[in-house]
């Protein structure tokens, strides 16, 4: 995996071309520690993620792991996605920083789920999509089942997964998968420029606001309002929130510092 952190962004960027950065137990591990590093480091304030090649990710590297060959013990499949494919997909939607995903090419199972998963998406014209477990017989995971519904409906959803066909780029963005299709060639270009803008924002009150919005589909409204109601009473207590009333007194552009 390739990981720099420039400006107060973090990019981490599968390096599997071979593979299409298909994720290893090890590779997805050190993802997730990545990320969890992440959200700790009052020093980064947004994250990309993508890959290189080809592919973005194209799910779980099941070579090596003997398939549906062999004798299984009662409850390792559940066990292995709960510690695995469900805690990757848990340690992006609880990043407490914005993280991008710059899709480059194809992302498929476990790899569009990580794409879904981001805050915000921007695709690659050439970018693709697949809901692949069907063709394997399979049943979704990393959070499929859970992400697709809230961000499509239900019908688009079981549309994807009981067909597994390929979504092109612009179908997922009218669709409402994808924040913005690029060409090709601006993808990094446009990705590090909404990253700039986020590492320039209130870091704090951007981590409250995904937290409501990503917790907004499971709860009712008493308990949304009062969720708003402790998040505005913890921002308030904010560098940055005193900052941007202030600026907006003085008639000045604010100047977030991230705490």
């Amino acid at each position: 995996m390739e990981i720099t952190t420039d400006h107060q962004v973090t990019h981490l960027a599968l390096n599997r071309p071979e593979t299409l950065n298909a994720l290893t137990p090890e590779a997805r591990d050190r993802l997730i520690d990545l990320l969890a590093a992440a959200s700790a480091d009052p020093d980064v304030r947004a994250v990309i993620l993508t890959g290189t090649g080809r592919g973005f990710c194209a799910g779980a590297d099941l070579r090596g792991s003997g398939g549906a060959a062999g004798e299984r013990v009662a409850g390792d499949v559940a066990r292995t996605l709960r510690v695995g494919a469900q805690r990757l997909i848990a340690a992006v939607l609880d990043c407490e920083k914005p993280v991008i995903a710059a899709v480059n090419g194809t992302a498929a199972g476990l790899g569009a789920h990580l794409a879904l998963a981001c805050d915000l998406v921007l695709a690659a014209e050439s970018a693709r999509f697949f809901e692949v477990f069907v063709r394997r017989g399979l049943v979704p995971d990393g959070g499929g089942a859970y992400l697709l519904p809230r961000l499509i409906g239900p019908h688009r959803a079981k549309e994807l997964m009981f067909f597994g066909d390929a979504l092109t780029a612009p179908d997922a963005e009218r669709l409402g998968l994808v924040n913005r299709v690029v060409p090709d060639g601006d993808l990094d270009k446009t990705a590090r420029e909404w990253a700039a803008r986020l590492a320039a924002g209130p870091t704090r009150a951007l981590a409250l606001t995904k937290q409501l919005v990503n917790a907004s589909l499971d709860t009712d409204r008493t308990t949304a309002f009062a969720a708003e109601a402790a998040a505005q009473e913890i921002n308030m207590t904010t560098t940055d929130a005193r900052e941007g009333v202030a600026s907006f007194v003085e008639r000045r552009e604010a100047r977030f510092r991230g705490r």
